[in-house]
């Protein structure tokens, strides 16, 4: 956004949910043991905030408001009946966690939308997109290298069936990046 001088092309709607996912994910923060795990934490949730910061103050014009119209009430309705009908232990914490989860597989939904309202997208918007359906992508590579390689390795259900909607959502983009956007044209969505 920085390099751009603008948030134009870019989901607040996905932001904020974004925002929601690491806040209910990381609710254990002053209990955490790890100082890696603290930091990294603290780093999530205040870049998160940061970019929700800019997009309502330093880039507020830049943006319009009439594209991104995804329903994200619905989004956070069905995470929350997931993270209370599933989670592994029916305790707050453990239903909060799931919710996070749900949520995040979902929450890209907004940006894709408005993506496709749009027709096209800054090269730098694609990048970015791509990089977050390949951090998603390349769970599945290490669920099934833990499985196989750890030993007593419990299988997370809900992150792996999570993982799986929100990497099928970015299959469509992902083609259409390599279609365009690697050979080197211009990112247009096909009419």
């Amino acid at each position: 956004m920085t390099e751009l001088n603008g948030a134009a092309g870019i989901s607040f709607k996905s932001q904020a949910l974004y925002l929601i996912v690491y806040i209910s994910r990381y609710l254990d923060l002053l209990s955490t043991k790890s100082i890696y795990n603290l930091v990294f934490k603290i780093l999530f949730i205040s870049a998160q905030s940061y970019v929700i910061y800019l997009m309502t103050t330093k880039y507020k014009s830049t943006t319009d408001p009439n594209l991104d119209t995804f329903r994200v009430q619905y989004l956070l309705g069905g995470a929350a009946v997931l993270g209370v009908l599933f989670p592994y232990y029916y305790t707050p914490w453990e239903m909060i966690w799931a919710f996070s989860i749900w949520l995040e597989s979902v929450a890209i939904l907004p940006q894709l939308f408005m993506l496709q309202r749009t027709g096209e997208a800054e090269v730098i918007t694609t990048h970015y997109l791509f990089a977050l359906g390949l951090y998603r992508a390349l769970y599945i590579p290490n669920w099934i290298y833990r499985y196989f390689t750890e030993v007593d390795h419990k299988v997370d259900w809900i992150a792996i069936v999570a993982g799986i909607i929100q990497t099928v959502l970015y299959s469509d983009f992902f083609w259409i990046y390599y279609q365009k956007v690697i050979k080197g044209k211009k990112f247009k969505l096909p009419v």
